[in-house]
């Protein structure tokens, strides 16, 4: 399948990271960093508590702003939580949904993602939608199920038109925060698998078009060797993306 089809895309999770000084300080030194990259699209997804602030530092920038999750609903009696029209409203272009930690900690289902993938496409967000297996599940020998659960019941229903529309990335989740890191050959696997998932769901041409990020400890040192096999699209990063100097690192050596 052409990669060359497809522009990178490196999306940095903050997390629950980061006051609104501490946001404001991260994106002015991204900006002086980042503004000649022109060949990927870079999102930052700080907390809800930053966004209207960081959405009025990235006009007219080629930075992205992305949400780290919403809700289904366009409003109503719903204490706690936000809407894609309201993340629409505070300046966002992107949401992350169905992240392991949100269905770790917080029951996110395949269901509840496939709810708010709608939600976000209403709203004109492209959704970052994560899909991966844990450690468990991975020595079970049942990883490629996983997923595949997740896409069947995350995608139910989504359009060919609107599929394009979405990014996905498939994160290990025995990688995320523990400091290892799928080999670019298992993270290849994974990544070529979705695509066939793809390929079957919707037909090889528009699986062609679709980005799939890494997300799992991704650094400056192995950026690369994920980003030269032929599926892997970019990066979902964490704790990386909450400093200048590793972040600019990272968006550099993806290109």
């Amino acid at each position: 399948m052409n990669k060359g089809l497809r522009r990178p895309i490196i999306a940095g999770n903050w997390k629950m990271y980061k006051t609104v000084k501490e946001g404001e300080e991260l994106v002015n030194g991204l900006k002086r960093e980042l503004y000649k990259v022109t060949d990927v699209d870079v999102v930052v997804c700080p907390p809800f508590t930053l966004l209207v602030n960081i959405s009025d530092m990235l006009l007219e920038t080629n930075i992205g702003l992305g949400a780290q999750d919403t809700f289904w609903e366009e409003e109503g009696a719903y204490t706690g939580e936000v809407s894609a029209k309201m993340l629409k409203d505070a300046g966002c272009q992107y949401v992350i949904i169905g992240h392991s930690e949100r269905r770790q900690f917080f029951d996110e289902t395949d269901e509840s993602v496939n709810k708010k993938i709608f939600a976000a496409l209403k709203n004109a967000l492209t959704p970052i939608v994560c899909v991966g297996e844990n450690l468990s599940e991975r020595e079970k020998g049942i990883a490629f199920d996983v997923i595949k659960k997740q896409l069947d019941g995350g995608f139910k229903g989504v359009s060919e038109v609107d599929i394009e529309k979405i990014v996905i990335a498939y994160e290990p989740v025995w990688a995320i925060g523990t400091g290892k890191v799928a080999t670019p050959e298992q993270a290849q696997e994974a990544h070529k698998y979705i695509r066939g998932w793809l390929s079957k769901a919707y037909g090889t041409d528009i699986a062609c078009k679709i980005r799939i990020q890494y997300g799992g400890s991704v650094k400056p040192d192995n950026i690369k060797g994920l980003m030269a096999n032929e599926d892997i699209d970019g990066a979902l990063v964490g704790g990386a993306s909450l400093k200048v100097e590793t972040f600019t690192a990272i968006v550099m050596n993806s290109r």
